[in-house]
Formats: structure tokens, C-alpha cells, sequence
């Protein structure tokens, strides 16, 4: 989700240099556990269990910037989670770009976005003028990891990382895509992506590989039971996180999303 959203943004940013804008320098190869702090009003609580750097990426100049991280933790040689959180800074000059930027990446990409989708297990948005306020909950083919080969996308850095380290990705996860943006808060773009191996979370092992065939599918789904149980579990666990990112950014009261939003 939002594989493009850096690349895109960067090209109003033309002119940026490469900078370190997190709180502290991370780099590469570094442990984090507990939390994460992007900023100092955008601190993330990371689930239990030590996160590596994996990716980053951040640039900045005229008081505007962008800014992202993936980190992954790992089970027995097999990456069981990642979480990639971006912050871009949109204050200041260009605000009406930016806004018809930030519009055209969320709503009108062709590949994947805050509207209806087949592949999209539920969806919930909130949208008024240049805000929104979108969850996306989804099952994650680990293949579109290698559809890109752009050396600015976060994604080669992932994949470095994997081949690196010789570890093996799960076919199909469970992802949930968290997007918040609003002029009433100050104008940043918060995002956040969480992506899990279902069998963390108790799931049988899944017999079909592809994202059209997978058991999540919501064509397919009611089909297997216990793969419904475990999305079913993984919809409320998401909607939490999404409550928790709505509080950590400040979210006005009007533009929150509620659980009966999810369709």
C-alpha cells in the first residue's frame, strides 16, 4: 500500500537534500523496541518483541519534508511483522499542490487507495475537502514486494535485507493501512502499515498463495472458517491500532472513524 506515495511527493520536492528529520539518526541495522519516536508529536507504540531497521528514507528543505521507516521483527528465520510509519511534513508553501498531491495518491492511484477494492477484506474513510481519515484492512501478497525495482522505493532496501539475511517471507500476511491528513492539524500526512503472518495470530497454514486465491480474499472467505475467525480477529485488532494512531496525531473528534464505518 502506498508504495508510490514517497516517489510521487518527491517530485514537488526536487529540489530537497538528503537529511536525517527523525528524532534521533537511525540507520540501518538498528534494534528498537517499545516505541518509536518519528518526531516529537508523532511517537509510535511498537508491539512486543525487538524491530530492525530494515528501510528508511527522509528528506527535507523550505520547512517542508518527508520522512518514512520500516522495521521488521523475526521469528525462526521468517519475517513475522513489519510496520513502516511516514510522516510528511506539509506545512508552509506549495498547500494547495501538496493538497491535490496528497488527493491524487489516496484516492485516485489505479493500483490501490482509500476507496473500494476487490482485494480490500474492509474498508473505512472519512474525506471532506483536502482531510481524510482512511483504515484499509487487506491480506498482503508477498510478491508485490518484487513487481517494483525502482532504487528510490523503500522496497529495494527490503529486499537487500532479505537477500542479505537469507530469510523467507511468508506467501500471504494480513496488512492494515492507516492514512491521516488534515490542514486542521497542522497539514502533516501521517501513515502507518502494519503487516503480520497469520500464523502469529493462531491461523492453519493456508493452501492457496496468491492474493486472487488466498482463504482472506473476501470472495473466498466464507469458505474457511478458520481463516474468518482470524481475520475477524485481525478487523477489531486493527480498528484498535487505528484508535491509538487517531489519538497519537491528535485527530479532531468530527474526522475519527467509527467501527460500524467499516463495510
Amino acid at each position: 500500500m502506498k508504495k508510490k506515495s514517497l516517489i510521487l511527493l518527491s517530485i514537488l520536492f526536487s529540489l530537497f537534500i538528503f537529511e536525517k528529520t527523525f528524532s534521533k539518526a537511525f540507520f540501518i541495522g538498528d534494534i528498537i523496541s517499545n516505541k518509536f519516536e518519528v518526531s516529537k508529536k508523532f511517537t509510535v507504540k511498537l508491539p512486543e518483541g525487538e524491530w530492525e531497521v530494515v528501510a528508511k528514507y527522509a528528506t527535507s528543505e523550505y520547512g517542508l519534508g518527508l520522512k518514512a521507516l520500516m522495521l521488521a521483527r523475526v521469528e525462526n528465520n521468517v519475517p513475522v511483522e513489519f510496520f513502516t510509519i511516514y510522516e510528511g511534513l506539509l506545512g508552509g508553501i506549495y498547500q494547495s499542490a501538496l493538497n491535490e498531491a496528497v488527493y491524487e495518491i489516496t484516492f485516485k492511484d489505479k493500483n490501490d487507495g482509500c476507496y473500494e477494492r476487490p482485494e480490500y477484506y474492509k474498508l473505512a474513510v472519512y474525506k471532506r475537502g483536502s482531510a481524510h481519515n482512511c483504515l484499509v484492512i487487506s491480506h498482503y501478497d508477498s510478491n508485490d514486494l518484487y513487481i517494483k525495482e525502482d532504487p528510490e522505493d523503500t522496497s529495494a532496501q527490503v529486499k537487500k535485507w532479505l537477500k542479505q539475511n537469507n530469510y523467507s517471507q511468508r506467501p500471504i500476511m494480513l496488512s492494515s493501512f492507516h492514512s491521516y491528513f488534515s490542514r486542521r492539524t497542522g497539514g502533516n500526512w501521517y501513515m502507518l502499515q502494519y503487516i503480520v503472518d497469520p500464523l502469529t495470530l493462531g491461523a492453519p497454514e493456508s493452501e492457496f498463495k496468491t492474493e486472487e486465491t488466498s482463504e482472506y480474499h473476501k470472495y473466498n472467505i466464507e469458505k474457511h472458517i478458520e481463516h474468518k475467525k482470524v481475520m475477524d480477529q485481525f478487523v477489531k485488532l486493527s480498528f484498535q491500532r487505528h484508535q491509538e494512531f487517531e489519538k497519537i496525531i491528535k485527530a479532531r473528534g468530527f474526522q475519527k472513524l467509527k467501527f460500524e464505518d467499516l463495510k
